[in-house]
């Protein structure tokens, strides 16, 4: 197991730091490794929780005092351990979230942060394309924390104030006969603030409609279904919350030739009577190119040939499937008269073929039955 590393280190502070500068700190910390700034980024991630739990502690007096006598092990009794996500996070330190992006930290009812909407984006990919893998550039309309205000809504200089009709509490109260009823405030809409300047960039709704390139890998092995997850290209989230993910819904279009049965492919294959009869080699296409298949002489309608290695990637491993080549053996439908002769003559040897081993299997039962 990892050991812990010293709190004050983490937010670079000595041991004699104030409140003030503790905050201060920890605040430069969120703002760098914020999960919206560092999309899927694993070390951003570990940053922003590691800055967390040092803030969670060395912001508590009592628990800052116990930590300075004796260091994690004096923390075990108090119950903390870390957080185990996000929005435990953004739940404990909603007023400091809230502080970064213009929100007063005197409301008493102030909103907790909120995670940004997932979006979908469908996309159609080919045959080969769903085979072997791709990159692809998509082009997705989304809600993103305006620039201008930093998604406060407020105009520069200027902060939300407490809501007048319910003095921030975000609710509202009347009575009806014995009872008290209290719904969401109409005017601030449950926020308990206002703004009464609101920004010119977004109109004060904190968010731009903004149309953004995202890159998407498309991994070797996807099929109709697949679905593909891009952390952090959701709608942005609210008051310093994380942004939401955007999902990729996978449509693979059908091939003129192949057709996939898991990580198999299929592919039916004509071949003469001829070519069936006397056996040959012919050309056939592969997901790499054409390969050289033999044909064994006596071949039925419907007889299976398989090439190994030559279908589809796993998703899990990456190993390929198998191609599996059906013969279909092609009557001709227009012989020339040459051909109809040949023919002929070969139904009679056939039949004369056919009569000679009756006529033997006959001789063979007379005997049994005389002897």
């Amino acid at each position: 197991m990892t050991a812990k590393r010293d709190y004050y280190e983490i937010l670079g502070l000595s041991r004699e730091a104030s409140e003030n500068e503790i905050k201060t700190a920890y605040r430069k910390m969120a703002m760098r490794f914020h999960p919206d700034r560092n999309p899927g980024d694993k070390a951003a991630e570990d940053s922003f929780k590691e800055a967390a739990e040092a803030y969670e502690v060395l912001r508590d007096p009592q628990k800052r005092n116990l930590y300075d006598q004796y260091g994690h092990q004096g923390l075990k009794g108090t119950g903390f351990s870390g957080f185990g996500g996000f929005e435990d996070i953004f739940s404990s330190f909603g007023d400091i979230f809230e502080d970064f992006f213009g929100f007063s930290s005197s409301n008493r009812s102030r909103s907790r942060v909120q995670r940004g909407a997932d979006l979908r984006y469908d996309m159609t990919l080919s045959f080969m394309d769903a085979a072997f893998g791709a990159s692809s550039e998509i082009l997705v309309e989304k809600m993103e924390t305006c620039e201008q205000c930093g998604g406060s809504g407020c105009a520069q200089g200027s902060h939300p104030q407490t809501c007048p009709d319910c003095q921030g509490a975000g609710q509202v109260s009347r009575s009806q006969g014995f009872f008290t009823i209290r719904t969401t405030c109409p005017s601030c809409r449950g926020a308990g603030q206002v703004i009464a300047n609101p920004c010119t960039g977004c109109q004060g709704t904190g968010k731009k409609q903004v149309s953004k390139t995202v890159s998407v890998r498309i991994p070797a092995g996807v099929d109709s279904g697949s679905r593909l997850r891009l952390a952090g290209e959701g709608e942005a989230g609210a008051r310093g919350g994380p942004a939401g993910d955007l999902y990729v819904f996978i449509n693979v279009e059908p091939h003129e030739y192949f057709e996939r049965h898991d990580n198999n492919i299929v592919c039916r294959l004509e071949i003469s009577f001829v070519e069936a009869a006397l056996g040959a080699h012919v050309a056939v296409p592969t997901l790499d190119g054409e390969k050289d298949l033999k044909i064994p002489r006596g071949t039925q309608h419907g007889d299976i040939f398989r090439f190994h290695g030559e279908g589809i990637p796993s998703l899990r491993n990456g190993h390929r499937g198998d191609q599996i080549i059906q013969a279909n053996i092609k009557t001709p439908t227009s012989l020339s008269k040459k051909q109809e002769s040949l023919l002929k003559e070969f139904a009679k040897l056939e039949s004369k073929k056919l009569s000679t081993k009756l006529k033997k299997l006959l001789r063979s039962a007379t005997a049994k039955s005389t002897g």
